[in-house]
């Protein structure tokens, strides 16, 4: 059975608290295998028959609902998308903790993609990736307006970022058996 990971955004913090164990519960109750959080809330690594990534998508938004009354993105990688997505990162010369992906719901739009260049007013790095955008943010996130709501409203797209350390991380545990 194929591996995947579920990337949850907007898990602890906010209004919306849930534990690692409900969380990896709700998962195994839906009838998903082998899972197990790794590296920070919202990361959750589970066995499942093959299925488009967009299906689990739909089936897992709709357990955080009925379940929790939660209404978080979640997007699904396959253990290929994921080691894709850290390749085609153009800032592996950046510090680990400060270079991210943030993966996104779809592909980036050329237009969407110029808008938020024209509009960002910091030092980070930019890239188009496969439904992804790669941000390296130089000096640090906490200072930087370059932020989720502000990039999804520009692309018109939802996501949830990692940085390329947790990315890796993940990865390495996928390949556990």
């Amino acid at each position: 059975m194929p591996r995947y990971v579920a990337l949850f955004g907007s898990i602890n913090v906010g209004g919306n608290r849930l534990t690692m164990a409900d969380l990896r519960g709700a998962f195994e109750a839906e009838g998903f295998t082998r899972v197990e959080t790794v590296v920070a809330s919202g990361n959750v690594l589970f066995d499942h028959e093959a299925r488009p990534d967009r299906g689990l998508e739909e089936k897992l938004s709709l357990m955080m609902r009925q379940r929790f009354g939660m209404t978080s993105v979640a997007l699904v990688r396959s253990r290929g998308a994921l080691a894709a997505a850290i390749a085609e990162n153009p800032f592996h010369d950046g510090e680990e903790k400060f270079v991210h992906t943030l993966f996104l719901e779809g592909p980036v739009d050329p237009a969407g993609f110029a808008r938020l260049s024209a509009d960002r007013r910091g030092a980070e790095r930019i890239a188009a990736g496969t439904c992804a955008l790669h941000i390296d943010y130089c000096a640090g996130v906490a200072e930087s307006k370059l932020v989720g709501a502000f990039i999804e409203r520009r692309l018109g797209l939802k996501g949830t970022a990692r940085n390329l350390r947790s990315m890796k991380r993940i990865l390495a545990k996928m390949d556990q058996i």
